[in-house]
């Protein structure tokens, strides 16, 4: 039986049917339409699939759409600003933090969740907050140098989210 998902996604109220089996990742990219949520594994380990949902970063293959209802998510399509793209994805394209760009939206939200908790993270603490999410391509240093560079321009006057 399904059953209607009320939730505020990217910033917008949005309503969406369910069946009881789907989990949040395929509610996000088969009902909503939004395909940056990228499906790895399907059971956790990868964290190619983090949205933040009430600000904290969860793998959406291992949560129901129906726990979402009345929930506030966050995908990599609601990071952005228009065409001016979040301290995190700036720094990671200017600093070679992406290869293929698989587990990007996912390292993109983990950071962001870290940053608006931390502004100030180490090299441990950041390694901490990405440690769910794999990547094969680039080896992690020029992705924690670039969310270290995000935080510090998040810090600066003017800094942006």
């Amino acid at each position: 039986m399904t059953s209607i998902v009320r939730s505020e996604v990217n910033g917008e109220a949005r309503d969406g049917i369910a069946d009881p089996r789907d989990t949040l990742l395929v509610y996000l990219r088969d009902r909503l339409g939004l395909t940056g949520t990228k499906e790895g594994c399907s059971n956790g380990n990868c964290g190619t699939c983090t949205v933040l949902m009430n600000g904290a970063p969860v793998c959406a293959c291992l949560v129901l759409a129906q726990e979402a209802d009345g929930a506030r998510i966050t995908t990599i399509e609601g990071v952005a600003d228009g065409n001016t793209l979040h301290p995190v994805q700036a720094a990671l394209i200017e600093h070679g933090g992406t290869q293929c760009g698989f587990c990007t939206p996912g390292i993109v939200l983990s950071a962001i969740s870290l940053l608006g908790e931390n502004l100030s993270p180490d090299e441990h603490e950041i390694r901490h907050a990405i440690a769910g999410n794999i990547c094969r391509c680039t080896g992690y240093d020029k992705i924690v140098h670039a969310i270290a560079v995000a935080a510090e321009r998040m810090r600066a006057p003017g800094g942006t989210p």
